[in-house]
């Protein structure tokens, strides 16, 4: 596959802090990748070093094959949506379509026409006087109608009710399937989003926990339950995830290491249950934290990002 961004070695320090430490990573073209990871990761900071709003203190970064910063060539062809999108205090709904419109060469008006309808905003409207959910849907209507051959999306759903966040689930997937595009959501609700993501990309304290194509992540882990004893036997010869314990009884995650770890587990009398995307992320991260990898300046990686 071709890749549309590229991370060589990145670090990003803040004013002594850490935000990102040694990142290297591919985001693939034309797939959806989920950019997980818990507030404070270096989330945002990767977005940013992509969109050109940022420099890497070292390392390089590389978008459609250049360098994103004061590139006009390469930002005409992304759109980035985050959290809180800012426009002219004058702005109506109608202003950011028209705006817009001739922002991104590949804007189709059509499919702006029917998410303004799906999601009933009032074009006429100033968008600061909009709810937070309708702010967060003018961003998703421009995100999705840019079609952007670079499309990335940082928590875009804040404020919108569980019927608003399926709608634009459900858009989105459906105008990626006809269009294909490059397409990167970085969020918290990853339960939400599990089904449509390709690529799992997980960063925790700056640095990449997980990279990986989303069902190849998926088969890695198992849950088992059954006799505390037979959990921990099974458990050794993998990686713990996370586990606890009840009356004799023991439920536990792990990444497995062996291809017939399902057949062992069951010749062990362990139930297998599903395991979510989520509860591997949380194992995942929650492990990093009880057993950090030191930063190159020996303080906590933190940043100006979630």
């Amino acid at each position: 596959m071709t890749a549309a961004a590229t991370v060589d070695g990145v670090t990003m320090r803040f004013r002594g802090h850490t935000a990102l430490t040694d990142v290297s990573t591919q985001i693939e073209a034309d797939t959806i990748t989920g950019l997980l990871g818990r507030n404070g990761a270096g989330k945002t900071t990767l977005l940013q070093l992509l969109t050109g709003h940022r420099v890497p203190t070292t390392g390089r970064v590389r978008v459609l094959g250049q360098a994103p910063f004061e590139n006009d060539a390469v930002l005409s062809r992304m759109c980035f949506i985050k959290e809180g999108q800012r426009y002219p205090d004058h702005f109506r709904v109608r202003d950011a379509l028209t705006a817009a419109a001739m922002l991104y060469p590949a804007w189709d008006a059509d499919l702006a026409d029917q998410l303004v309808d799906d999601f009933e905003l009032p074009r006429k409207r100033p968008i600061k006087k909009l709810s937070r959910g309708m702010n967060s849907a003018v961003g998703i209507v421009l995100g999705l109608a840019s079609r952007a051959p670079v499309t990335l999306f940082d928590e875009p759903y804040l404020g919108l009710d569980a019927v608003a966040r399926q709608l634009f689930y459900d858009r989105l997937l459906a105008d990626y399937a006809e269009h294909p595009r490059t397409i990167v959501l970085s969020t918290h609700l990853i339960e939400e989003i599990s089904d449509l993501l390709e690529h799992v990309l997980l960063i925790d304290h700056g640095r990449v926990l997980v990279d990986s194509d989303a069902e190849t992540l998926r088969a890695s882990a198992l849950t088992v339950v059954g006799p505390a004893r037979q959990v921990a036997t099974f458990a050794s010869v993998h990686e713990l995830l996370t586990s606890e314990s009840m009356a004799g009884q023991s439920r536990a995650v792990v990444r497995t290491r062996t291809p017939n770890a399902r057949r062992d587990a069951t010749d062990l009398g362990l139930t297998v249950e599903h395991t979510s995307l989520q509860q591997l992320v949380v194992g995942m991260s929650r492990g990093a934290t009880e057993h950090p990898a030191p930063s190159a300046d020996h303080q906590t990686p933190q940043g100006a990002s979630r």
